[in-house]
């Protein structure tokens, strides 16, 4: 599931900088930064805010476990299609230039 995700953030940002940020990669594109920890649920999406994340919170509150969280279980992301993540971490990431 994280090669998946990682995968998925360098196709739609092949510019983001990787790098180890509290213990998880961080993924950077300009000032703005994704975080995806790997823990004994499955992954976490930490440091996207509502408004840069293309209604995904909106469609899928299921995902939400705090304001800039999103948890996601392999259930849960095999649900999911690449076009709707590629959707999200493109506009996470998005900086507008």
């Amino acid at each position: 599931m994280f090669d998946r995700l990682h995968r998925l953030i360098l196709e739609v940002h092949p510019d983001a900088k990787v790098a180890l940020s509290y213990g998880i990669p961080a993924y950077r594109v300009g000032r703005r930064r994704l975080f995806v920890g790997a823990w004994k649920h499955g992954l976490s999406v930490y440091g996207w805010q509502a408004d840069h994340d293309a209604g995904f919170s909106a469609r899928h509150p299921e995902f939400l476990a705090s304001k800039a969280t999103i948890r996601l279980r392999p259930e849960d992301a095999a649900g999911l299609g690449d076009d709707e993540l590629r959707e999200f971490l493109r506009a996470t990431l998005n900086t507008g230039d």
